[in-house]
Formats: C-alpha cells, sequence, structure tokens
C-alpha cells in the first residue's frame, strides 16, 4: 500500500481552548487507487492533507508513504508527492505561467532540456500552450488551477494529493479538471491519489473507495456502490419549497415527519429562496401522500421527486444533517472563536 495514516490527531489552539481538527484518523490508500476523503467544509479534510504533504505536524499518530514517514524522512517523501490546493495564491501571479513553471522545477532540481521538455510537455497537455508566456494575473480561474496542476505534476510524482481541485471553478474547466483526473492521471499514468471534495457527484464519479469525515472524525470508509447499498430498498423523496421556512415551522415538520414509521432521515436545506425537503423513507413512494398532507399548508410546493439513493443520502444517512447544514455548524463555529481549518 501507498499511503497509511494511523491514528493521526491535530489540533489548533483558539481563544480559549482547542479545536480538534484531526481526531484519530486512520485509513490506508492502495498503489493506484484514487481515494475520496468527503466532507464539509470545515471537518479536518485540508488539515490531514497538509499533515499528508509534510507540511503540519500531527500531534499524533504517524504517516508513511511507501514505508517513509512524513516526520522522518521529509524530504524522501516530498520527492515522491505532488500536491494541489484550490487556493490561487500558490502561483506567482507577476510571472507567467512559463516562468513558475521554472521556478518550480528548479526547487525539484529539474533543470535544462529535461526541464524544458517537462513544462512543454504539461503546457501542451492542460491546454495552456497558447498563453504559457502571459502573466498568471491574466488567467482565469480555471488556468490557474490547471497552471497549479501542471507545477503538481512537474517531478512526476508517484503519489498526488488533490485538495478540493474544482472549488469555485465553473462547469466547464470543472469537467475539463475530472476528465483529466480520471483519463489522464487514473487510466494512462496510474497515479495513486487522495482527492479530497464536499461534491458528491464528483465524488461518486472519480473515487475508487470513499472516507466520510465529520468533524475530525472518519465515519466510515467504503466504495460508492457499498455506501448507497447500505440503505437497503430505501428511496428519497425530494420536495422543493418556495421562499425560506421558519425555524419553528422546519422543526414542526421535522418532528411530525419523522413520526410516520417508514422515515429513516429527514434534512432541509435553503437558500433563501427556495426550501428542500429530503426524506431518507422505505418506500417513500407509498408516504408521499402523506408527506404532501403535512406540507402543503406551510408552504407553496414548487416541485416533488422520487429517486435512489445518492451519496449527499449515504451522509445523511449516516450523520443525520445534510452537507450544507453541517458546513454552516462548524463555519459558525470557528468564525466565533478561532481560525478555519
Amino acid at each position: 500500500m501507498n499511503i497509511v495514516i494511523d491514528n493521526v490527531v491535530k489540533k489548533f489552539k483558539r481563544k480559549r481552548d482547542y479545536i480538534t481538527a484531526c481526531d484519530h484518523v486512520s485509513f490506508t490508500i492502495e498503489t493506484g487507487e484514487l481515494f475520496g476523503l468527503l466532507g464539509p467544509n470545515g471537518a479536518g479534510k485540508t488539515t490531514l492533507v497538509r499533515c499528508i504533504a509534510t507540511l503540519l505536524i500531527p500531534d499524533e499518530g504517524r504517516i508513511t508513504i511507501f514505508g517513509n514517514d512524513v516526520l522522518k524522512q521529509s524530504m524522501e517523501v516530498r520527492r515522491q508527492l505532488g500536491l494541489l490546493t484550490s487556493g490561487e495564491r500558490t502561483l506567482y501571479w507577476k510571472l507567467t505561467g512559463k516562468d513558475n513553471l521554472k521556478f518550480f522545477a528548479a526547487l525539484y532540481g529539474l533543470t535544462g532540456k529535461e526541464r524544458d521538455q517537462r513544462i512543454g510537455y504539461l503546457m501542451e497537455l492542460l491546454g495552456l500552450k497558447d498563453v504559457e508566456n502571459e502573466r498568471v494575473e491574466k488567467y482565469s480561474s480555471g488556468m490557474k488551477q490547471k497552471l497549479s496542476l501542471a507545477r503538481a505534476l512537474l517531478h512526476n510524482p508517484k503519489v498526488l494529493l488533490l485538495d478540493e481541485p474544482t472549488l469555485g471553478l465553473d462547469p466547464q474547466f470543472a469537467r475539463f479538471i475530472r476528465t483529466f483526473i480520471k483519463e489522464e492521471l487514473v487510466k494512462k499514468e496510474k497515479k495513486t491519489i487522495l482527492l479530497t471534495t464536499h461534491y458528491m457527484d464528483e465524488a461518486d464519479e472519480l473515487c475508487d473507495r470513499i472516507a466520510f469525515i465529520n468533524k475530525g472524525r472518519i465515519i466510515d470508509v467504503k466504495t460508492p456502490t457499498e455506501y448507497k447499498s447500505e440503505i437497503p430498498h430505501n428511496e428519497v423523496l425530494d420536495l422543493r419549497f418556495q421562499g425560506s421556512l421558519a425555524e419553528s415551522t422546519l422543526s414542526g415538520l421535522r418532528q411530525a415527519l419523522t413520526k410516520i414509521s417508514s422515515v429513516e432521515k429527514v434534512s432541509f436545506q435553503s437558500n433563501g429562496e427556495e426550501t428542500n425537503l429530503k426524506i431518507i423513507a422505505r418506500r417513500a413512494s407509498s408516504i408521499l401522500s402523506d408527506v404532501i398532507e403535512l406540507v402543503r399548508n406551510e408552504a407553496k410546493i414548487l416541485a416533488i421527486d422520487v429517486k435512489e439513493p445518492t451519496l449527499e443520502d449515504v451522509f445523511i444517512y449516516l450523520t443525520g444533517t445534510s452537507l450544507k447544514e453541517d458546513t454552516r455548524e462548524v463555519q459558525a463555529k470557528i468564525g466565533a472563536e478561532g481560525e478555519a481549518i
């Protein structure tokens, strides 16, 4: 196996106490596997990636890459790793795309003809050849992310750490990055990849196995198919309402809905303009009339759908909350008391 994460703990100081970003995290990643670390913002994904990449020191536990300890043999580990983050400030904006890669190539010990061939290959592969001599400050967000990916691939690492690689990208660039990961990095180059994301569809499309992480703890590790099969014979009932419902109304509906015998989980999401009700239940279609009877006097129903469970539904089933609800809770706590993790 390539990567072994064994009982890793990482804490950060807050104003009055500590927040545990990684709480005794353990899992392994096999050679050639695309492994997903899936969870809401603030769940500890980026902290763990930084520990693996030797950028943070764990408070407890051990991490090894091909048998090399990330603390005791950090230089060897760094030669084997490529890191891509979602932050645009990992590049030098006043330099051209090509000069950025030349600078980072020098850090990896690449020079001369070998460096130029590698840079030329990556710029062509990622569709950046026409803008390689333009300053990065003129690049779009998608182009910057492509260049960041080229930087991570410069030294042809065996292992790639991709930390939310499509965050904030428009659908076209996000699709390009996903296709590149799947077709080029996995199928052709056989890279071992750790992918962090909070996009369920992305994880379902790309990952061989997925670890769900929530509030710093690993909930489970399985394939996407195994996760979805854990809600046996269940269906998901989706209803969209007009507007945002009051907290008291949502609380009353949740209590009423959970009293229906076949209902497993109930979750609400709202963006201010619409409210989405998600119900995981056995034979959801059979309780449709009961649900409509309960909710129709509370809000205007815009759409109703009965479907098979997705990874988002699995997360709700395992934790009792949606990713968006959990994200707001974590962000509110961190924002009030300390730094983001």
